[in-house]
């Protein structure tokens, strides 16, 4: 199961990862995360903990990162997991950014239905948010 959100937003792709570098400040633009941290760079391979205002505390994992062009953070759940994707794509002085959230394995039906509906919901919220802190500081 997989949801997808994109939004256009005025400005280049490295000032847009910079906010996503900033792992403690995603509160200040995600409504739906209550807290989040990261134990080191913002790498590949890097642990960290994001809590949803919704939902316990989960461990993520940024699978993989690669500057000005996309992050990707891995939650395990039972017998499932799900895996967030963020895409920066250039066009012209603008960027495109994807926002995907997938489910795999054997509760992945199960998950998707019960927490994947509510984060369907909030990604458009969730890439405003991003939008509007970006041309904010512009």
């Amino acid at each position: 199961m997989k949801f997808e959100h994109r939004i256009t937003i005025k400005a280049p792709a490295g000032k847009i990862f910079s906010l996503y570098e900033d792992v403690s400040a995603w509160v200040s633009w995600d409504p739906d995360v209550k807290s989040s941290s990261i134990n080191g760079k913002f790498e590949t391979g890097v642990f960290g903990k994001l809590k949803p205002t919704s939902g316990p505390e989960s461990k993520i994992l940024f699978s993989e990162v690669i500057a000005d062009k996309s992050f990707r953070v891995c939650s395990n759940l039972p017998f499932c997991k799900m895996t967030f994707d963020h895409e920066l794509f250039a066009i012209e002085q603008h960027t495109e950014v994807v926002h995907t959230v997938s489910f795999e394995g054997f509760l992945s039906p199960i998950f998707g239905r019960l927490i994947g509906r509510g984060i369907n919901k909030g990604l458009p919220k969730t890439l405003q948010g991003l939008k509007n802190a970006v041309e904010s500081k512009s």
